[in-house]
């Protein structure tokens, strides 16, 4: 019976340990997507910026395609 006590505790502890995995999991996926949403805001406000700064060399005759 003591065997069986002790396997018992042991397969409780590792329960405990993979509900604590689970929960940091969880917790990490939620700050990927976090970051992945900031990283996507970046870019846009890139690709604007990149689109202005297009045509303002343009307009002052500095880019490749107006020369």
């Amino acid at each position: 019976m003591e065997n069986r006590e002790v396997v018992l505790r042991y397969l409780r502890d590792i329960d405990r340990k993979v509900d604590r995995l689970i929960d940091e999991m969880r917790d990490l996926t939620s700050r990927v997507t976090g970051l992945e949403v900031g990283l996507a805001l970046v870019n846009s406000r890139l690709d604007r910026v990149e689109g202005r700064l297009d045509r303002i060399e343009r307009r002052l005759g500095l880019s490749e395609a107006s020369s």
